[in-house]
């Protein structure tokens, strides 16, 4: 009997041949690889996937796809929330470092995309398929209107690049949004900044985008009594992840 896509779990299926092998050729996975699959859905990039390596764990929630998968051998499914599953686990039972991929639902695709941040450093790349305008705010710069909180929580963690779109006739059933692959390439980890607060920090800063940061973030430094400077009279989307960064690392030190 054919799957038909949930609404609640935000379905919607790659099914043009052209596109998966776009992005399947996009992701370029080796034999070697420990790859992992968001979302596998009906198997779409999947089957291509494991035609070209040798670990492939999938994390699919809609148990009906996930006993559907299990018949495929050489495919470890994990049937379960992927917010709830543990990357550094997978990275060390894998024995290596992972390659992340996914048809992301676009409803969750935010959280999860920051429950993989603290594991940035157990993998070699990511690629995900998401909403066009989310991987427009991931990779924007400084000054535009899409540069925000998702851009610098991101940036500070990832090489972000849009790799190629895909349009909603891809898909079954077509979404009523541009979809788009992104590639996300793990930075060095930054041992002088705590993650929380730079977190903290960003939130603030974006929560009133048209204020200047002396009304938001202003106030904020001085309840923890910050004696650097940082120039205050700009709004937040003017502000470089760099300066970001540079204003976290100094806080976590004082």
């Amino acid at each position: 009997m054919a799957h038909i896509a949930r609404k609640r779990f935000g379905q919607h299926f790659l099914s043009d041949r052209f596109a998966i092998d776009a992005i399947v050729d996009a992701i370029a996975p080796l034999e070697t690889d420990a790859l992992v699959e968001i979302g596998p859905g009906l198997g779409a990039m999947t089957f291509p996937l494991l035609d070209r390596c040798r670990q492939l764990t999938v994390i699919e929630l809609d148990r009906d796809l996930a006993t559907q998968l299990r018949r495929r051998q050489a495919l470890t499914v994990i049937e379960a929330d992927v917010l709830k599953v543990d990357f550094d686990a997978l990275a060390t039972g894998a024995g290596q470092s992972l390659r992340v991929v996914g048809n992301l639902p676009y409803n969750i695709s935010t959280p999860i995309l920051f429950h993989l941040l603290p594991s940035a450093s157990r993998v070699i790349d990511q690629h995900f398929m998401l909403q066009k305008e989310v991987v427009e705010r991931m990779a924007a710069e400084p000054g535009s209107k899409t540069y925000g909180r998702l851009s610098v929580m991101l940036q500070w963690r990832y090489e972000i690049t849009a790799v190629l779109d895909v349009e909603p006739e891809a898909f079954d059933p077509p979404p009523k949004v541009q979809s788009a692959v992104v590639r996300m390439l793990p930075l060095p980890a930054r041992t002088d900044i705590d993650a929380a607060l730079l977190g903290e920090l960003v939130t603030v800063a974006f929560s009133q985008r048209r204020k200047v940061l002396r009304n938001t973030l202003g106030r904020w430094l001085d309840e923890r009594r910050y004696s650097g400077t940082f120039d205050l009279q700009r709004r937040a989307e003017e502000v470089p992840v760099t300066e970001y960064l540079a204003l976290a690392s100094a806080l976590s030190q004082q």
